[in-house]
């Protein structure tokens, strides 16, 4: 059977490769953006080094995961942003059920602050500056493209190269420029997308976040508080 022709059968397939426990401890421990070796993702997915190679394979199969080689080693990680965005819909999806009329979320609070969403900001901080882009302008709804997709405004192209983004480099690549992406922990969008990458590789740089090696926790520094509240108004 052809799969191209039957996308629900790519669909089912791509299910099934997340919906087994072990494997979704893997690809959740990859939404950080580190790369890891199939020993590192055992301890992860509580089965033995063995087994976890027969789920990364699978995975790798339905091109949720890929794999680097460098030497005797081989490092796994997400296979790019599209599998992230599915997997932060997903969480959404897990916890919809826990609530009726008022979200309360119980993330854990540094997860909650500030985190990785693959490459880009979510969390408190990464809902509270797509917000304000929103609001001064600078984020644009694509009118012919998805409903989640932005392009930028003459002030906001102005305002991000301010920050250091090149612009032309980043509409460049191949992928959505910018776009909402759905946070699990405020039910609200923070920005993905090449724009939503490079501005955390703006705010490591600068020291604005530091980045937790064990989680997806980004911790915000005292100048990246500043920052916040100096360049965009708001408090983190």
């Amino acid at each position: 059977m052809n799969v191209r022709q039957h996308p629900d059968a790519a669909i089912s397939r791509i299910a099934t490769a997340i919906g087994e426990p072990a494997r979704a401890r893997i690809l959740y421990c990859l939404m950080d953006g580190h790369a890891r070796t199939s020993t590192e993702l055992s301890v992860v997915a509580e089965v033995s080094p063995s087994t976890a190679s027969v789920h990364l394979n699978l995975l790798k199969m339905a091109h949720l995961v890929k794999v680097c080689v460098q030497g005797r080693h081989r490092f796994y990680s997400l296979d790019g942003p599209p599998v992230a965005n599915a997997l932060e819909c997903l969480s959404v999806l897990a916890v919809a059920g826990g609530f009726r009329e008022k979200f309360v979320p119980n993330t854990p609070s540094d997860l909650r602050a500030a985190r990785t969403c693959y490459d880009h900001i979510a969390g408190a901080m990464g809902v509270s500056l797509h917000d304000r882009f929103k609001a001064l302008g600078w984020l644009l709804a694509v009118p012919t493209g998805a409903d989640n997709e932005y392009d930028l405004s003459p002030e906001g192209t102005t305002a991000f190269e301010a920050l250091g983004v090149d612009i032309e480099a980043t509409r460049r690549l191949r992928r959505r420029l910018a776009c909402a992406c759905l946070d699990w922990s405020e039910r609200r969008p923070h920005v993905g997308g090449a724009l939503g990458a490079a501005l955390l590789r703006i705010a490591l740089k600068r020291k604005w976040v530091v980045q937790d090696l064990d989680s997806r926790a980004l911790e915000v520094t005292t100048l990246g508080r500043r920052e916040m509240l100096s360049r965009f108004g708001f408090h983190v």
